[in-house]
């Protein structure tokens, strides 16, 4: 069998019902200057990257428990964060903390910075290739 052609087109991440969900968008959309391309009612939205390719898609869940960062034992796990390479680390955590998001309390590594979304969804910021 030949392989099909498969690409990544992004995550989809969970968030609570309709308000968060949709707040949710908004806040990677603010931070990442990207826009919101579709939405539903009952709370699904979908951020896109403005030469396309890559998004983010966030889904409404009634019973969204946000993750516990750092992992522990009988809590809701991480399942899958998002990694933004930045030129200015101290920048982007200014700014990450403008658009609605909050320095995790536990910081593994010197160079990289966790930070929770609105959600609670961790999310790293590093010095990288932009």
């Amino acid at each position: 069998m030949d392989r099909p052609r498969i690409r990544l087109r992004g995550p989809v991440i969970d968030a609570g019902v309709r308000e968060d969900a949709l707040g949710l968008a908004a806040f990677y959309e603010r931070l990442l200057v990207w826009r919101v391309v579709n939405s539903a009612p009952g709370g699904w939205a979908m951020v896109e990257a403005p030469e396309g390719g890559l998004k983010i898609e966030i889904q409404g869940l009634p019973d969204y428990e946000p993750p516990v960062w750092p992992n522990e034992a009988d809590a809701q796990q991480m399942m899958v964060h998002l990694d933004f390479a930045t030129d200015d680390v101290d920048a982007a955590v200014a700014w990450a903390i403008e658009c609605g998001a909050t320095v995790a309390p536990h910081q593994p590594q010197p160079h990289v910075r966790v930070m929770l979304d609105p959600a609670g969804h961790p999310f790293c910021l590093f010095r990288g290739a932009v």
